[in-house]
C-alpha cells in the first residue's frame, strides 16, 4: 500500500504509530485547527487537488422537503448519477482506490461491482459534539495500555490521532444519537441465496453522550454504552433478550452481560459475549466482536495507523434503506443485490491490526477503513491464521438526520471462504430508527431485564 508514503507527512514519526502507551493531548494550537482548515471533527476541510473529493461544508444538517419524522430517511441525492461502475475486468485500473478486501471479492464473484457516485460530504454531527470534540483534544488521553480513554466526554477524543487506537477510539465514541430504538432484520445467506430472517429489536443508550454526562460519572460508572437487544423472531428464538452494559475500559473491568432465556424464564450472566466468541444468531457468520464492524476491548490486537487514503466505500446508501424496497430485492447468492449499493471516493484512515503474540482470535488480522468525516468504519478485511483473506465487511451508511448522525444501515460480511454472508440491520420493512427515546442507566440494569423478558 502506497498510503504510508504518501501521507507521511500528515502523520507523527514511525516510532509513534504503534499504540501501547499513553501519549499526551495534543497542544492548544493544534486543536486550534478544529473548524478552520480541519472540520469540528478533524477532517481535512479542503476537497482533494483534482476536485473528485469536494470540501466539507457542513454535511447534512436538515431533512430534505417532504421529510416527516418516522418515514424511512428519503434519498436526497437521488438525483445523482453514476460516474463508473467497477467490476472484475477493470478492477486493476482502480485498485490503488479499493481495499483488499474489495480486490478479493472482484476477483471471486464475476457477478460483484461497485457502483461509484459522487463524492457527497454528508457526514454531520449536533453542535454540542462539535464543542465537545474541541475541548477534548486538549484534555484526552489513552490509559497506559491503550484499552480506555481519560479526559473526554461526548465528542470525539482524538480528532488529531497520532496512533491507530486513538482512531479505533475516536470510532468507539463517535456519536450515533444520545439513544435509539431500532427493529433490523439479520440474515445469514447461504451460497445458493436461501436465508431466514431472524428480527431484533434492539435498544441503546449512549452514556458517553448524555447532555448531562460529567466526566466523575463517567469514569465511575466506567460505563461507554447500555444496550439491550430481544429477538423477536424466529418462533424458536423468540424472547430471548440480551443485555450488555460496554465498559470503557474492558480489560480492567470485562462488559457486563445478562441474557434472559424465554424458556427457562431466568436471567443468567452472559461472560462470553465478547471476542471471538459466535455472534447473536448469526450461523457462525461473524464474532461478537463484528457487530456495528468492531466493538470491545482493543488488547488483543496490535494497532499500526497505516495513514489517510483516498479510498472507493460504501456512502449515502439510501436506497439500500428504502421502504420502497424488499428484503428479497436485497438478498441475492454470495453478496448482496449490487445495483442497490452506492460507492462514493472518500478519504479513510486506515488502521492495520495483528494478533499479539500470546493472544487468541479467529482472526489474525483485521484491517479497518475509517472515514475521516465521521470517524465510522465503513469497510474491513478479516484475515485467518494462515495470513487468507476470510472475510471482508462493509457499512452501508447514511445520513439520519433526524439526529445528525451518520451511521450504518446496513451491515454486510462476505465469508469468501464458504461463499456465504451475513447481512445485519436491514430495515426496510420495519419501522424506522427512534431517537427520540428517552432512556435512563436504570432501564439496563439485570432487574430492569427481568421485568422486560416477563410482559
Amino acid at each position: 500500500m502506497n498510503a504510508l508514503r504518501f501521507f507521511s507527512r500528515l502523520l507523527p514519526p514511525a516510532s509513534c504509530l504503534l499504540a501501547s502507551s499513553a501519549l499526551a493531548a495534543v497542544s492548544e494550537s493544534d486543536a486550534a485547527r478544529l473548524g478552520q482548515d480541519l472540520t469540528p471533527l478533524g477532517a481535512e476541510a479542503k476537497g482533494n487537488a483534482d476536485g473528485s473529493i469536494p470540501a466539507w461544508t457542513g454535511g447534512l444538517t436538515t431533512p430534505p422537503a417532504g421529510y416527516k419524522p418516522g418515514m424511512h430517511h428519503p434519498d436526497p441525492f437521488a438525483g445523482d448519477q453514476p460516474l463508473y461502475t467497477i467490476t472484475g475486468a477493470n478492477a486493476a485500473q482502480h485498485a490503488a482506490k479499493l481495499t483488499t478486501g474489495q480486490q478479493a471479492v472482484l476477483k471471486a464473484y464475476p457477478s460483484y461491482k461497485l457502483v461509484v457516485y459522487p463524492t457527497r460530504r454528508s457526514a454531520s454531527a449536533p453542535q454540542a459534539i462539535y464543542d465537545a470534540t474541541r475541548r477534548n483534544a486538549t484534555t484526552a488521553k489513552l490509559t497506559p495500555e491503550g484499552n480506555g480513554i481519560t479526559g473526554a466526554i461526548r465528542g470525539a477524543p482524538f480528532p488529531l490521532p497520532q496512533n491507530g487506537l486513538e482512531v479505533v477510539w475516536n470510532f468507539l465514541t463517535r456519536f450515533r444519537g444520545v439513544s435509539a430504538v431500532r427493529h433490523i432484520d439479520q440474515a445469514a445467506v447461504e451460497r445458493g441465496g436461501g436465508y431466514q430472517l431472524v428480527k431484533f429489536e434492539d435498544e441503546f443508550l449512549f452514556n458517553y453522550h448524555r447532555a448531562d454526562i460529567t466526566a466523575k460519572e463517567l469514569e465511575d460508572s466506567n460505563t461507554l454504552i447500555y444496550y439491550k437487544q430481544a429477538v423477536t423472531a424466529p418462533a424458536r428464538l423468540a424472547g430471548t433478550i440480551l443485555l450488555a452494559q460496554e465498559t470503557m475500559d474492558q480489560v480492567k473491568e470485562p462488559r457486563r452481560a445478562w441474557v434472559y432465556n424465554a424458556g427457562r424464564r431466568r436471567v443468567t450472566r452472559a461472560p462470553n459475549v465478547a471476542y471471538d466468541n459466535p455472534g447473536t444468531a448469526a450461523d457462525g457468520q461473524r464474532t461478537s466482536d463484528q457487530f456495528d464492524m468492531y466493538n470491545g476491548a482493543p488488547d488483543r490486537y496490535e494497532w499500526t495507523l497505516v495513514g489517510k487514503q483516498e479510498m472507493i466505500v460504501p456512502y449515502n446508501s439510501y436506497r439500500l434503506h428504502s421502504d420502497k424496497v424488499k428484503n428479497s430485492e436485497i438478498l441475492k447468492p454470495l453478496h448482496p443485490n449490487p445495483d442497490l449499493a452506492r460507492y462514493e471516493l472518500h478519504r479513510v484512515w486506515v488502521v492495520d491490526a495483528k494478533l499479539k503474540s500470546g493472544t487468541s482470535h479467529l482472526y489474525a488480522r483485521r484491517t479497518f477503513y475509517i472515514d475521516e468525516d465521521s470517524w465510522q468504519i465503513l469497510a474491513a478485511d478479516q484475515y485467518d491464521g494462515r495470513g487468507q483473506m476470510w472475510r471482508v465487511s462493509e457499512a452501508h451508511c447514511i445520513n439520519y438526520y433526524d439526529a445528525q448522525t451518520f451511521w450504518s444501515t446496513l451491515e454486510v460480511h462476505l465469508d469468501l471462504q464458504n461463499g456465504r454472508y451475513l447481512a445485519v440491520g436491514l430495515d426496510n420493512e420495519n419501522a424506522m430508527y427512534d431517537f427520540g427515546v428517552k432512556r435512563t442507566p436504570a432501564d439496563y440494569t439485570p432487574d430492569s431485564l427481568r421485568r422486560d423478558g416477563l410482559r
